[in-house]
């Protein structure tokens, strides 16, 4: 909480953290009267997609058959 909050069935100081439900949390969290904090860290992108890159193996030499000498 910013400022302190009072009402039938609820008195809130400033500086007092309140568990609320998401969309409750929501319109509490104006930046005049509260503001949103997160217990658990916000889930970030994986690093950019990876680009393998297949390396293809050398063609394997085909024996040519002698050549007969005449």
């Amino acid at each position: 909480m910013l400022t302190s909050v009072a009402g039938p069935g609820y008195s809130w100081r400033a500086g007092e953290e309140i568990d609320l439900p998401g969309a409750e949390a929501a319109k509490w969290a104006d930046g005049v009267r509260a503001e949103l904090v997160r217990d658990a860290p916000l889930e970030t992108p994986e690093a950019g997609p990876v680009v393998e890159i297949s390396a293809r193996r050398p063609a394997a030499r085909r024996k040519t058959p002698a050549r007969s000498r005449k």
